[in-house]
């Protein structure tokens, strides 16, 4: 097979992928225990918060939600810069590799964005609310 047509099976197979990461964030709501919606749903719902706690909450989640939202229109823009490279070049060009970067440094940024945040939100727990909190943390990154 030549290298162009293997480009183009690549990029098909990341687009899948990708489409697949996009939706699949509505389906993890219908799974909360398993996703960071669990999370959500257990600091909002099992966790009694006080109204400060719950106040503050609410805060800290609006900033999150529109940092998140800015970082994912960025992996967006990167996808669409990465097929219109791959279209026009035909090759893994600098300019598909840059778009790769692009959107490996959003995914990155995200990444790190959503840690800050679990460990902000963590920050308004008591010790006993916490507990039920970092063990929720862990069963999800494990999949335990």
């Amino acid at each position: 097979m030549k290298l162009e047509h293997w480009i183009i099976v690549a990029f098909i197979a990341l687009c899948a992928g990708m489409t697949g990461v996009f939706l699949s964030g509505p389906l993890n709501n219908a799974r909360p225990s398993s996703s960071a919606a669990g999370l959500h749903d257990l600091v909002h719902h099992d966790l009694n918060l006080s109204k400060d706690q719950a106040g503050k909450l609410d805060v800290i989640e609006d900033r999150f939600a529109i940092r998140k939202s800015e970082l994912e229109a960025r992996l967006k823009g990167a996808n669409r810069a990465l097929a219109e490279a791959i279209s026009a070049d035909k090759t893994n060009s600098p300019r598909v590799q840059a778009a790769i970067e692009e959107f490996h440094q959003a995914m990155g940024e995200l990444q790190k964005l959503t840690i800050e945040h679990v460990f902000e939100m963590r920050e308004l727990l008591t010790e006993e609310q916490a507990a039920v909190f970092d063990a929720e943390v862990v069963r999800a990154l494990t999949g335990d």
